[in-house]
């Protein structure tokens, strides 16, 4: 029987010697953990996604209510967001477990009240299926950050909800055409990730601290008290304001793309069938996996946090590329509907697996990406939940292929000059430091954004830093 315990930090750790010298080896750790992650958080998916797959038309519905449920859903979302800029960079690992499997509880109930209260209690119901899930992302973050391999775990974690966002789409459709009730359809889909969710959290609940290697490469990670929040962003507030408002972009369409896909398909001439959100989203996930993971083999970790913002404006501009090419009629609806998913969830992903990690890594400073990243999902689904309210209330965009294709366009523009705004800024303050410091020795090691030494004394300046 594998007994846990705690260690200093309070990160729960296996204390079955044969659990414990099976992780010792390198890659069974990493696929451990990239697996861990994979399922826990693709599981959530079954509790959150799958009523996107019904039209929501049959009484007590009716048409353009489906807008509205999913409103309700993100609204929730966008709400647990907010309440994880706190929440998540207070949280410390001897509690992830238990919440993780307490928020998914309370998504499931959500779900079958959903099945049974008359509209617009509904509405109510899927608020609450979002408040619930939307903390779940930087639960199972904690588990994977400040590790020299977190760009690979944290790229597996986030191809799980690429992956996810089509195969419980899949999973609910499929459940439709059996007969399932569009009423009682998520609420059983959540049922059926029941089960591999509590076995993907047992498993995270293995995962060990980071090694003194993994912390001299990229710095310790240590809950934030809310000074420490407001410092940091005090500090990077013109590069971080940069990479938010790109991301606030990028979140927009991806979530339109997510929510609105069988609508999307369905105006691009394509004819639906269960298996076609994971056929194309699979592709997307291999893509988006390949260019995030490949990230950890840089060790510099100045040079990984401008590659990082490099190659998510490369994913953008692959956006303005396909919307030419759908345009002229080059590009067919899977490949279009593929490469769309591709240029959105590079930049993405990035954000999660090589910006902020990196970020924090080269400057040492005592936090977590798990504020950085609420903070910017937040206003990221609150930028959303504005585009659903406006398009509902004042018509915009006309039919969703079209406020799609405008999105995009804008999307493209506006994300490029803001991460190229966030890499100036950044460039600059590292060539000021840099300056200001001549003579700093040279040693091994991830460098401190200009300073060759991981642990130089950094001075009393507004870049100290950067």
């Amino acid at each position: 029987m594998t007994m846990l315990a705690s260690n200093h930090s309070g990160q729960t750790v296996p204390t079955s010697h044969r659990l414990t010298r099976v992780l010792a080896q390198p890659w069974v750790f990493s696929i451990w953990c990239m697996s861990a992650a994979f399922g826990a958080y693709a599981c959530m998916y079954g509790f959150r996604k799958p009523f996107t797959a019904a039209a929501y038309l049959a009484p007590p519905f009716h048409d353009g209510i489906k807008t509205w449920l999913i409103l309700a859903q993100v609204l929730g979302y966008t709400a647990a967001k907010f309440i994880g800029i706190k929440v998540i960079a207070e949280m410390t690992a001897a509690r992830r477990s238990r919440m993780l499997v307490v928020l998914a509880g309370v998504a499931e109930v959500a779900m079958l009240l959903f099945a049974v209260v008359p509209p617009p209690a509904t509405f109510a119901c899927l608020f609450l299926n979002g408040l619930a899930l939307g903390m779940v992302f930087g639960l199972v973050l904690g588990s994977l950050e400040g590790r020299r391999m977190t760009e690979a775990f944290v790229a597996g974690l986030c191809a799980s909800f690429i992956f996810a966002d089509g195969f419980t789409k899949s999973a609910g459709a499929f459940l439709l055409h059996a007969g399932v009730s569009e009423r009682w359809m998520p609420g059983c889909a959540g049922g059926l990730f029941l089960l591999p969710l509590l076995g993907f959290v047992w498993m995270l609940r293995q995962i060990p601290p980071p090694t003194p290697a993994d912390v001299a490469a990229r710095a310790q990670r240590v809950p934030m008290a809310a000074a420490a929040r407001r410092a940091m962003r005090r500090r990077y507030a013109p590069g971080l304001l940069g990479i938010t408002i790109a991301y606030l972009l990028i979140t927009v369409l991806r979530s339109m793309r997510a929510d609105f896909a069988p609508e999307i398909w369905a105006a691009l001439g394509t004819k639906i069938d269960a298996a076609i959100y994971t056929r194309s989203e699979s592709w997307v996930a291999l893509g988006v996996l390949g260019i995030s993971g490949l990230l950890v083999l840089v060790r510099d970790n100045d040079r990984a946090f401008f590659l990082g913002l490099g190659l998510a404006v490369a994913g953008l501009g692959l956006i303005g590329v396909c919307l030419l090419g759908q345009r002229a009629g080059l590009i067919a609806p899977f490949p279009f509907m593929v490469l769309i998913g591709l240029g959105l969830y590079v930049p993405y992903v990035l954000v999660h697996t090589t910006i902020f990690e990196r970020l924090i890594a080269a400057t040492r400073d005592r936090g977590n990406i798990g504020y950085l990243l609420y903070l910017a999902d937040a206003f990221g689904y609150l930028g959303y939940v504005a585009v659903m309210v406006a398009r509902n209330f004042f018509h915009i965009g006309g039919d969703v292929l079209t406020l799609f294709t405008l999105l995009g366009w804008l999307v493209a523009g506006g994300g490029t000059l803001s991460l190229l705004g966030a890499a100036a800024y950044f460039g600059r303050s590292r060539r000021i430091l840099a300056d200001a410091l001549p003579e700093a020795p040279a040693s091994p090691g991830p460098h401190l954004m200009g300073s060759p030494s991981p642990v130089f004394p950094i001075p009393k300046s507004p870049v100290s830093h950067v």
